[in-house]
């Protein structure tokens, strides 16, 4: 999941964690890690953002979740599930669990949560779970789910961020409250949160597998400038750092002092186009700008060589990922020719990137040097990061950089989300195509492997040729840490295990 989500919550919520005093300068059973940007809710419903997500995986439970190597599906509240021959009923064995402020975790929490996940209005990833029929509890373990019909990639959602088992009793109470201050049934608890600067984990005594932890408190601090991230982990002034531009890394390979982590991911960067524009809702005019891209220049001057062109927005590697998805050349002479045949040449569009990230800045000017060629006149709006996410919600970009990461296995998830034209507007691209969404809810029901790869090759097809969004690079997750740091990772999905992770 990738990059994300609404603010919801009232100004009570955000004193509910604000305190005064300086944080502990010494590091002893304390990971302090420094992100870009800070979460904006831990309430899972409620968001799609990356910088939300990896936090709530280590806060929140599942019924089931995906393992570390993000490459499976395996128990968590519910220790075993099985599955009815016509494939339409799941039934869960929980487990005895509590939440973090120790009460119990109940089949009627497991049947609120997916209802409330299903039905509310302001649920971000509603659509995934229309599919459910019927939520109910069966015995104080057991908790059946009854489909529609049949979902090839059901399980695998169970598994995303979005289906965290909630309180009924908290989430009544505390309304919005809640994503502020939430009690959760994960690993870590949040204890403290302090917007723009800080919000601190500590592990949860009431975790049913007991305190996994080998440190006693994370730290995620907010630190959006690039530059200031990398001085305060050279400095030991912080641990780790996420999101590190690839442009920083062979200074920092050299350091003796910080490890850098190149891992394996299922990140794909993307140019987000507003469809709303005059411009932009012309497909000939979205091709042209595709091909006078030149992909390769901005794997090696934006990142130092590190990556891949993408050819589908379905990531490298992954199931139903199609290499011989056809690409767009470059060709900035056909382009051009294109926007003039268009009547496009000299169309003024905004390009809105968060300010302080340095690689993205660096993408936005390259991208407008090589659009000039074409006969196009970008001008570059900078945002504070962390409303990045509302201008896309809001439709206040012309074009703008985005970023995708897995939350499950499936690719169900990302290619509902960014081309079926439901609720969340195609990605906030606005991007409508009708044959497109009939073959999303066809693959997403087809359960023979080889008929639904064919579906999955069609949708690739049609998006390329669409170019709803312009598919830019596939890349590893970028980020350091201290030598002192054992067990830093992130696995593909995007997924920070902080349990494994120790500082000494």
């Amino acid at each position: 999941m990738k990059a994300f989500r609404r603010i919801l919550l009232a100004a009570a919520a955000l004193m509910a964690f604000v305190t005064s005093g300086p944080l502990p300068a010494d590091a002893g059973g304390v990971l302090r890690i420094g992100r870009n940007e800070d979460s904006t809710t831990m309430d899972s419903i409620k968001t799609t953002q990356n910088v939300d997500i990896w936090v709530i995986n280590n806060v929140h439970a599942f019924l089931v979740r995906s393992n570390r190597e993000g490459t499976g599906i395996e128990p968590d509240l519910a220790e075993s599930w099985t599955v009815s021959d016509d494939k339409l009923t799941f039934t869960f064995k929980l487990r005895d669990a509590k939440f973090s402020d120790g009460s119990p975790v109940t089949v009627q929490d497991a049947v609120f949560s997916l209802t409330r996940l299903r039905d509310d209005p302001e649920s971000a990833q509603a659509s995934l779970f229309t599919v459910m029929e019927k939520i109910e509890a069966v015995d104080e373990h057991t908790l059946r789910i009854k489909l529609k019909e049949p979902s090839a990639a059901f399980l695998s959602t169970l598994a995303m961020y979005a289906s965290s088992i909630v309180p009924e009793k908290a989430i009544k109470e505390m309304g919005d409250r809640y994503g502020s201050a939430p009690i959760s049934a994960g690993m870590y608890k949040v204890v403290e949160w302090r917007r723009g600067e800080v919000l601190i984990l500590e592990p949860n005594e009431y975790y049913y597998g007991g305190n996994v932890s080998k440190v006693d408190r994370v730290e995620w601090q907010v630190l959006p400038d690039d530059n200031t991230r990398v001085l305060k982990v050279q400095a030991g002034e912080i641990d780790a750092a996420i999101q590190i531009p690839f442009s920083m890394l062979p200074a920092l390979k050299n350091d003796p002092n910080i490890n850098v982590h190149l891992d394996a991911s299922t990140r794909e960067d993307h140019l987000l186009l507003n469809h709303t524009n005059k411009w932009l809702s012309n497909k000939s005019v979205r091709q042209a700008i595709n091909m006078g891209i030149n992909m390769d220049a901005i794997i090696q001057v934006v990142n130092f060589g590190i990556g891949k062109p993408a050819n589908s927005i379905i990531p490298e590697g992954t199931l139903y990922y199609n290499p011989d998805n056809k690409n767009w050349p470059y060709d900035p002479a056909k382009a051009k020719q294109m926007i003039e045949e268009a009547g496009a040449t000299g169309a003024s569009f905004e390009f809105v990137l968060g300010a302080g990230r340095k690689g993205t800045e660096q993408l936005a000017v390259v991208i407008q040097q090589q659009l000039a060629a074409i006969g196009l006149d970008i001008k570059l709006k900078k945002i504070d990061s962390g409303q990045v996410w509302n201008a896309f919600v809001d439709g206040a970009y012309d074009i703008a950089p985005a970023y995708w990461t897995y939350d499950i296995l499936d690719p169900d998830q990302k290619i509902a989300f960014s081309v079926s034209a439901d609720s969340n507007k195609s990605y906030y691209t606005r991007y409508e195509n009708p044959e497109v969404t009939k073959l999303v809810t066809e693959a997403r029901l087809e359960l023979d492997d080889a008929k639904r790869q064919e579906l999955y090759n069609k949708i690739q097809a049609i998006v390329k040729d669409d170019v709803p969004m312009i598919d830019l690079y596939y890349s590893p997750f970028s980020n350091i840490s201290r030598k002192n740091v054992k067990g830093f990772y992130q696995n593909p999905m995007g997924t920070f295990p902080l349990h494994e992770m120790s500082v000494e």
